[in-house]
């Protein structure tokens, strides 16, 4: 369950993070609370709410998990949660851009 919890960790963590800095930014950005859901934009301080919840979700999780820095199946599998969540959402995101004309 460790290493499950550590993937899970990872891409939390990393989907926190265009998510609070639009919302930070003041800016819309695509949520699954938007229309279509992950396509449409949601409003700046609902992107900053759901990067906390996926902030904290990911901190909590790094706790029960345990994790220590090095290479160690944990660590791997935080690292692989990151990079999968990572890769996800730049094709995702990058093709939602693409349609709407600002990328």
């Amino acid at each position: 369950m460790h290493i499950v919890a550590s993937f899970f960790a990872g891409a939390f963590l990393c989907n926190s993070l265009p998510h609070l800095v639009a919302g930070l930014q003041g800016k819309g950005f695509p949520s699954p609370f938007a229309k279509p859901h992950g396509v449409g934009f949601s409003r700046p301080i609902v992107n900053f709410l759901w990067g906390a919840f996926n902030l904290v979700a990911g901190l909590v999780l790094l706790q029960y998990a345990s994790i220590s820095y090095g290479w160690n199946a944990d660590f791997i599998a935080m690292l692989v949660g990151g990079v999968a969540l990572g890769c996800f959402a730049a094709l995702h995101f990058g093709k939602v851009m693409r349609e709407r004309g600002e990328a």
